[in-house]
């Protein structure tokens, strides 16, 4: 009985809803009108800051004069004229030649690394990871000269030690850890049992981890390579204090040539097109595996 009358009286039209000002809220519309305005020019202003130095660079490649404070002229000599000078020519091809070696023994061995790791007991892979991390941590102007000083101590054997051996170990050492975080996780992903099943089947262990690991990795091996191809090819300070004998890099190459008035003009355009080039290969990549993906949802 007590529960009809109450619903006979109680009509929500008789009640009227309380606003957000009533509670005491206020809107500041003002403030939140200031604060979108500061937040698109500080993403603006962020933006200009990174790819300010690109767009200076990709400036210059057009221009036709030498000096850096003026723009004569717009020409594309400048890209006709990139491999011209053999200087330039030797210390990209010495660029190239070190970071694809340095990667290929890195990505190597960074994959037997992580796949060994992920088997370890824990305290032995903590370990382990910890080690992996310290050339992380590491400056690298610390990471040179410790690489240089054990270096010079093979001097009086070789006296003309310095130079690409010494540099392709030095890009090694440091861009093996990158490899190993970036294989690592994707072995915490699958399935722990699938190397025993196929050891079980009468697969050789080798053979097991070529078949059956890898393929289920690719990903964390591909992602581990770019990023390790990128960081030995635009490596100045370790490659510094561990080449010798003429044997410079393109980022020392231009270090060297800082001091002149002004810088050979094919170096912008060479950089320009080596940005080009990336950034077209990253669309490139984004856009195949948006396709491929969603042609495996079809």
């Amino acid at each position: 009985m007590t529960n009809d009358v109450i619903n006979s009286t109680y009509n929500p039209a008789n009640y009227e809803i309380a606003t957000e000002e009533e509670y005491g809220y206020k809107p500041h519309k003002l403030l939140k009108r200031i604060w979108k305005i500061t937040s698109i020019v500080l993403l603006c202003f962020s933006i200009f800051m990174l790819y300010f130095s690109i767009i200076i660079i990709a400036i210059q490649s057009f221009n036709s004069s030498d000096s850096t404070t003026e723009f004569a002229n717009f020409t594309f000599e400048n890209y006709s004229k990139m491999f011209t000078k053999s200087s330039l020519n030797d210390s990209i091809m010495n660029t190239f030649m070190t970071s694809i070696l340095a990667t290929a023994i890195a990505t190597v061995l960074g994959t037997l690394v992580a796949i060994g790791a992920f088997f370890l007991p824990p305290k032995v892979k903590s370990r382990l990871m910890l080690l992996n991390n310290i050339p992380l941590l590491n400056a690298d102007i610390v990471t040179g000269v410790s690489l240089m000083l054990i270096f010079s101590l093979f001097l009086p054997l070789n006296k003309h030690i310095f130079g690409f051996w010494t540099i392709l170990i030095a890009h090694i050492y440091f861009i093996l850890p990158y490899i190993i975080l970036s294989v690592l996780p994707k072995m915490k992903e699958i399935d722990p049992n699938m190397l025993e099943a196929s050891l079980d089947l009468g697969i050789k262990p080798l053979k097991s981890v070529r078949k059956v690991i890898i393929p289920a990795i690719k990903g964390g091996i591909f992602s581990g390579l770019v990023l390790a191809f990128t960081i030995s090819f635009e490596d100045f300070v370790v490659g510094y204090f561990t080449t010798g004998n003429g044997y410079n890099t393109l980022s020392i190459w231009i270090y060297s040539s800082i001091g002149r008035k002004s810088l050979f003009p094919g170096v912008y355009a060479f950089s320009t097109a080596v940005t080009l080039f990336m950034i077209t290969s990253i669309i490139a990549y984004n856009l195949l595996k948006g396709r491929l993906h969603h042609e495996k949802e079809n």
